[in-house]
């Protein structure tokens, strides 16, 4: 038999009762699943890098919660640090999706090399919110995981002012406050996770202050709708991604609390239960869907080892069409590198069509990394 599942939570190995009498009849594939706009800029941003510098190119805390895109990134000589201090002066630096706490970001920049912040543009409305919120004087419950490192980042914004939760026995252990209150949240959290302890919060404290729009990342919202969808028609469902990935985690316990009885969270098909005879121990219908950090090849690996007597049917509950541009002093670089490189051939820069970034996905960049 292969290596047991893991654990969603702790990323130890189990050995949950599956489903094995049979083959595989069929696959229901979620959609949307895997990379998210956010997660898509990112891997973009620093495979540009990886070219556009002699390494080693540095990365400030993984560049995505999945075990093989920092490894496939580490192969091209990628150094990832958890402190900026790691940074040799001068070196290019890339500030992972996550968000960074300020004194990062003016840490990284001091060190005088070139600095890409990767940052999720809806982690960088949180912040938003938080500096402005505490500019006013109000105190900050936010719900976010403990030490996870979106949630460590938006904190050190106004450290003095947000009270963090992630349980309503932690709402009622609040003080009481004398100024106004705001309610913010990490964004790759389970929209159940979040809504009790949201609502504990609001009876806490009447008049709190909410955001116009909800901080919970849409497309972490689209995953767990689009499981749901499938759930109640799977035997045994896997989830593609990494355990320190809040949004795998949250796929994961979200198929349990639904009521399948075989729920897998998998780093690689290789971890996926098999028979002596080396098919997956599986059977009847199984779902499928990957975290916003797992890239596509990852899905159709794991789709080939289950191999599906009656194919693949795809659920689909919406499709995506949002797209993070890199940022602005990467898109420069770029463009100047473009530049410098057709005129070098001769040719006219000005006459040289732009590369159509939206149209490239992440998961064909990393590929081609390899």
């Amino acid at each position: 038999m292969s290596p047991a599942p893991h654990d969603p939570a702790t990323d130890r190995p189990t050995d949950p009762t599956v489903a094995a009498d049979g083959p595989v009849e069929q696959v229901l594939l979620a959609a949307p699943r895997g990379f998210c706009a956010g997660v898509e800029m990112a891997i973009k941003a620093l495979a540009w890098m990886v070219r556009a510098f002699d390494g080693p190119v540095y990365c400030y805390h993984e560049i995505v919660h999945n075990k093989s895109v920092v490894r496939r990134f580490e192969e091209q000589g990628v150094v990832f640090v958890d402190d900026v201090a790691e940074v040799p002066h001068g070196r290019p630096v890339m500030l992972s999706a996550h968000g960074s706490a300020p004194e990062v970001v003016a840490d990284a920049r001091e060190r005088g090399g070139f600095v890409v912040d990767a940052v999720c543009p809806l982690v960088t409305k949180v912040h938003h919110e938080v500096k402005v919120r505490a500019g006013k004087g109000y105190q900050i419950v936010y719900i976010g995981h403990e030490g996870h490192e979106e949630a460590v980042g938006t904190m050190a914004v106004a450290p003095e002012a947000v009270h963090r939760v992630e349980s309503t026995e932690e709402v009622a252990a609040l003080p009481e406050f004398d100024s106004p209150v705001a309610l913010l949240a990490q964004t790759t959290l389970s929209h159940r996770d979040w809504a009790d302890v949201a609502e504990a919060t609001k009876e806490r404290f009447p008049d709190i202050w909410l955001p116009g729009r909800s901080d919970l990342c849409f497309a972490t919202t689209n995953r767990q709708s689009a499981l749901m969808a499938m759930a109640d028609r799977c035997d045994a469902v896997v989830v593609i991604g990494s355990a320190n990935s809040s949004n795998t985690v949250a796929l994961a316990k979200l198929a349990k609390e639904s009521g399948c009885r075989t729920v897998l969270r998998v780093n690689t098909a290789d971890e996926l239960p098999r028979r002596d005879d080396g098919t997956v121990a599986l059977s009847g219908t199984v779902g499928v869907t990957a975290g916003a950090s797992a890239p596509e090849e990852l899905v159709d690996a794991v789709l080939a080892a289950l191999a599906p007597a009656r194919g693949v049917e795809e659920v689909r509950v919406t499709d995506e069409d949002e797209y993070f541009p890199p940022p602005r002093n990467l898109r420069d670089l770029l463009a100047a590198i473009d530049a410098a490189g057709v005129l070098g051939l001769g040719g006219d820069p000005g006459a040289r069509p732009p590369v159509n970034d939206r149209a490239l996905p992440a998961s064909e960049v990393l590929a081609a990394l390899a």
